[in-house]
């Protein structure tokens, strides 16, 4: 079978930004967080920072903390940072940004902000501003959360990466620098594979084995940070799932990790994978994942091939790292890593489990949104 692909150089669909920074970009597993982590600098001071494309802002946990989990690295005090500025509550900034404010503090000199996010884990604090090193480049005044009360699945990082769509995410903040692009390899989740967190429109840093394949990015419900694209079909094994079930929208997301369908296509996805998978035991359920199997008996397992179709003939193969998650390590209970919505109107979900070993690029600027095959297994210096 012919693969349906739209082949496009990169310079003709890229425009020349003022720089880009390269940063390493790490599983977090060692940190108890299944997101992706990278290290920056605040005000010369280390964050361990999840990626988050879904997300509006970039904060980390502060002193003082009334309400913190256990990170990492040293909580950053803004009182021993001379370039950190707070952010008035009547400020242009704070007026601008009402759906994440939480009101006033101090009497007006801070701007409370209040974020939630899907699976409950919530930041509470005041925004400030203070320069911020990406990958080597410095950016004064960048607006971010001072986390004083924040609750959930963060592990032990120091906070997150906002790279979504919004006025306070890094992506817009960096506009000038950055030119409104990013980019990203997910690595495996071997403890000492690295991949990259590219910002800027520099192709040479990338290490893609095929051309990027572009899809449009498609509006969304107004001031929401995500980044959606139309997905057109789905293949699972050289067999295509039924066209009528696809009507479109799903997001694009670094910050979840399970991928989830709408029930319609999640059933034809599992009926088509166990049909394919049919010589092996089933295994119970584990949390969301209803598709599993104990492996736990043979060397070696034929994966069925699955691949992403979106619109404009651009086609995403998962990775074969990326279709079974492995619950017990004697692969007693591993589960097809795929699962459903609770209804057909929810917003489908392309988590980072399916997006390892792909360079997979951001162009708000541009409207668009590719795909290309690439290896995240680097060497970098730390």
């Amino acid at each position: 079978m012919k693969h349906k692909r739209h082949w496009s150089h990169e310079d003709e669909l890229i425009g020349i930004s003022k720089s880009a920074a390269q940063i390493p970009l790490k599983s977090g597993i060692l940190l108890k967080t299944l997101n992706y982590i990278v290290s920056i600098k605040l005000a010369n001071r280390k964050m361990t920072m999840i990626i988050d494309t879904g997300s509006d802002l970039t904060w980390t946990q502060c002193k003082p903390c009334f309400s913190c989990y256990i990170q990492q690295d040293p909580v950053f005090d803004p009182h021993l940072s001379s370039s950190y500025q707070n952010i008035s509550c009547d400020s242009s900034t704070c007026i601008a940004v009402k759906p994440i404010t939480s009101g006033c503090t101090s009497n007006g000199a801070n701007c409370g902000y209040a974020l939630s996010y899907g699976d409950g884990s919530y930041t509470l604090g005041v925004l400030g501003k203070d320069k911020i090193n990406l990958g080597g480049i410095t950016v004064e005044e960048f607006i971010f959360g001072c986390g004083r009360s924040n609750h959930g699945l963060f592990g032990g990082v120091s906070g997150i990466i906002g790279l979504g769509r919004t006025q306070l995410s890094l992506v817009s903040q960096t506009i000038n620098q950055f030119g409104g692009v990013f980019s990203y390899c997910l690595p495996t989740r071997a403890f000492n594979s690295s991949g990259s967190l590219i910002l800027g429109n520099d192709s040479s840093l990338y290490r893609n084995l095929t051309p990027i394949s572009y899809t449009r990015l498609v509006s969304g419900p107004v001031k929401l940070p995500f980044y959606f694209v139309n997905l057109t079909g789905m293949i699972i094994g050289g067999e295509r799932l039924t066209e009528g079930l696809f009507n479109g929208r799903v997001l694009i997301d670094s910050g979840t990790v399970i991928t989830r369908l709408a029930p319609s296509v999640y059933r034809a996805l599992r009926d088509v994978f166990t049909k394919r998978f049919s010589g092996y035991p089933p295994a119970p359920s584990f949390s969301i994942l209803d598709t599993c199997f104990d492996l736990s008996e043979y060397e070696e397992v034929k994966v069925p091939i699955m691949k992403f179709e979106f619109e404009g003939d651009v086609e995403l193969t998962v990775d074969v790292t990326g279709i079974l998650y492995i619950v017990k390590r004697d692969a007693s209970q591993v589960c097809l890593a795929v699962s459903s919505l609770e209804s057909e109107d929810e917003v489908g979900i392309i988590g980072n489990f399916q997006q390892k070993n792909l360079r997979v690029v951001y162009d708000s600027a541009g409207s668009k949104l590719g795909f290309a095959k690439e290896i995240c297994g680097y060497d970098h210096q730390n």
